[in-house]
């Protein structure tokens, strides 16, 4: 039977005048890898901080059994800026323990890129002071990872890692022992790592068995029982339930809910995407031109990033761009969004990028742009437009669209200052939409989105008619909006993957093993080139000691002959001293055999 770990029990937590949680009993045992959902701000992270016994309830209690080895990471890491790498990860360890530990070097590994933390400028002896938030969030998921606990929470445990790194912790806390409770937004990591589902809604927490695919099926189960059949039909959770069950390489390959039940449930509803329809459409809008680029090279600084690229994006094209921090994925969207804006005067360091005529780029960064912080959100929208023409005959005006972004009627006059990190980027994908683009550039859409904005920005997507560049860590989200996938794998090309980002992760580890190959090859040609030279020198001193001996048994030689002269009427005396000569013929011969072979060598 399975130890209980932690006990909530009857717990609620008030801000102001909102309830977030109300009268909340859950509990976590052994084995337990349970994933966090829920809109922002409705107490997901408030739930855990109290689990962790980082928070403390208004009312009802949360116990923990005793000697519970807990580990936790938050959202604001509590690392010494003065200290460095290693002080903070490997602490006292001595090089030869860290080095032979198995667990130490997979952690380095997979979050770093390697034991010698390539990105760092000093390695394990940088000083984390001058380090970036996602590096220093990388530095306390490392310390975190290599010691050991019964339960772990993690608070956005994915933000600032690649899709590689994504993996690596997937595969990683699926082998740890470790009971898990994890917040997080990315839907494929829940799928992968998680086997129980808590949904946090208006100060409840439903609890769903299953990763996320059995949560989708279970809450599109209850809306059926719930709605009429028309509401059904138009439901959002049962058209991400029948782009799970219809092969979406995000989900697990052996789903736990009822195959039957799912099947029945999703039998009328259509694809999300009408792909034909858009593409012609976006065809109309666009005509055949979106963006050539011909012998294409982009550097940032004295870096080149990419070189002689020959790439085209057509009329409806939805590309998923993926790669290793730093090969160039958004120096790639920048060149083409300056290109645009100069109406192609601004060209990139080598080739040319082609414009079409027609194209209406939106482009959203990765930094939010500042709004007045006193103007209302409904009124940021209307500034760009009243109303919005969504394609395939959807028009919505601006509150509407602002309902869809999870911008109720109330939140509509809230103040931009007011609002969170997560609402200003929802409030910035809302006002390029409503600027009516045929061209979207999407760099890093999902970062601060709860999943519920994540489904119905898919939505929204689904029916948008034009081309489309996606650059995300996300990849549900990437295999949910695109249809093909390209890859930038930091060797200054651009390459398209047929099998999307399951060959990406297939190439890229090719490619480690062949790096460490090749390094493992030079460090052994290095060895014997060290071994060579000397031997060299051994060879050497030999060969000077063996020309000693070789003098001096000619010395011995001579004083024999004299002797043998001296003494050539005493038969027994002459005998008794050729024996000696022969015994010197037969070292000189030896000595100069291996004189010969020591020649050779040096």
């Amino acid at each position: 039977m399975a130890v209980n770990l932690v006990n909530v029990e009857n717990v609620s937590k008030v801000y102001g005048t909102r309830a977030l949680l109300d009268g909340v009993s859950l509990g976590v045992s052994e084995g337990d890898r349970i994933g966090v959902v829920g809109r922002n701000g409705d107490g997901k992270t408030t739930l855990i901080r109290m689990l962790a016994k980082l928070e403390e309830a208004d009312t009802g209690r949360v116990t923990h059994s005793g000697g519970l080895r807990l580990g936790v990471l938050t959202q604001h890491d509590s690392l010494d800026p003065a200290a460095t790498v290693r002080h903070e990860v490997i602490g006292d360890m001595a090089d030869h323990e860290w080095a032979g530990n198995a667990k130490v070097r997979d952690v380095l590994t997979g979050l770093f890129g390697g034991l010698d933390l390539p990105g760092f400028p000093k390695g394990l002896d940088t000083v984390i002071g001058p380090l970036s938030g996602g590096e220093r969030r990388r530095i306390a998921l490392a310390k975190l990872l290599i010691e050991e606990q019964d339960l772990l929470v993690l608070d956005e445990p994915t933000n600032h890692l690649d899709v590689e790194g994504i993996a690596w912790l997937a595969r990683h806390l699926r082998e740890r022992r470790s009971a898990l409770v994890c917040v997080t937004h990315d839907r494929w990591f829940l799928d992968q790592v998680c086997t129980r589902m808590w949904d946090v809604q208006r100060g409840a927490v439903y609890e769903y068995e299953g990763g996320y695919s059995d949560y989708v099926f279970a809450r599109a189960e209850r809306e059926r029982i719930a709605a009429t059949e028309e509401t059904k039909r138009q439901n959002l959770v049962r058209k991400e339930l029948a782009w799970l069950r219809r092969g979406a390489p995000a989900r697990t390959s052996k789903p736990r809910f009822r195959v039957e039940a799912a099947n029945e449930l999703i039998k009328d509803v259509p694809p999300p995407r009408d792909t034909s329809e858009l593409m012609k459409f976006a065809s109309s809008r666009l005509g055949k031109t979106v963006f050539d680029l011909e012998d294409v090279t982009v550097q940032a600084g004295p870096k080149v990033l990419l070189k002689h690229v020959t790439w085209q994006l057509g009329p409806g094209d939805r590309i998923g761009l993926v790669g290793v921090n730093g090969a160039g994925k958004t120096s790639l969207l920048r060149a083409m969004a300056e290109a645009a804006r100069t109406e192609g005067e601004a060209q990139p360091a080598g080739g040319r990028v082609a414009v079409g005529k027609t194209v209406k780029l939106a482009y959203l960064s990765q930094e939010v742009a500042e709004l007045n912080p006193n103007t209302r959100v409904l009124e940021a929208v209307q500034q760009v437009r009243e109303r919005v023409d969504l394609g395939k005959g959807r028009e919505m005006t601006a509150g509407q669209l602002c309902e869809t972004f999870g911008f109720n009627k109330e939140k509509q006059w809230t103040p931009v200052g007011d609002l969170s990190g997560g609402e200003r980027r929802r409030l910035q994908l809302l006002r390029l939409l409503m600027d009516e683009p045929n061209v979207l550039f999407l760099d890093e859409p999902t970062n601060d989105l709860d999943i519920e904005t994540l489904t119905q920005l898919e939505d929204v997507l689904d029916g948008w008619p034009g081309s489309m560049i996606v650059i995300s860590h996300d990849r549900f989200f990437v295999e949910r909006t695109t249809d093909r996938v390209f890859a930038l794998l930091g060797d200054a090309t651009l390459r398209m993957l047929p099998r999307g980002i399951d060959e990406y992760l297939e190439r890229r580890q090719r490619m480690e093993e062949a790096v460490a190959a090749t390094a493992g090859a030079a460090a052994a040609k290095s060895a014997t080139t060290e071994r060579s030279a000397a031997d060299q020198r051994a060879a050497k001193k030999e060969l000077q000691k063996i020309e000693r001996q070789l003098d001096r048994i000619s010395e011995k030689e001579a004083k024999l002959h004299d002797q043998i002269a001296a003494n050539a009427t005493d038969f027994a005396k002459v005998a008794e001293l050729d024996a000696q000569l022969r015994d010197l013929a037969g070292e000189r011969e030896e000595l100069e055999m291996r004189w010969l072979e020591l020649a050779e060598d040096a």
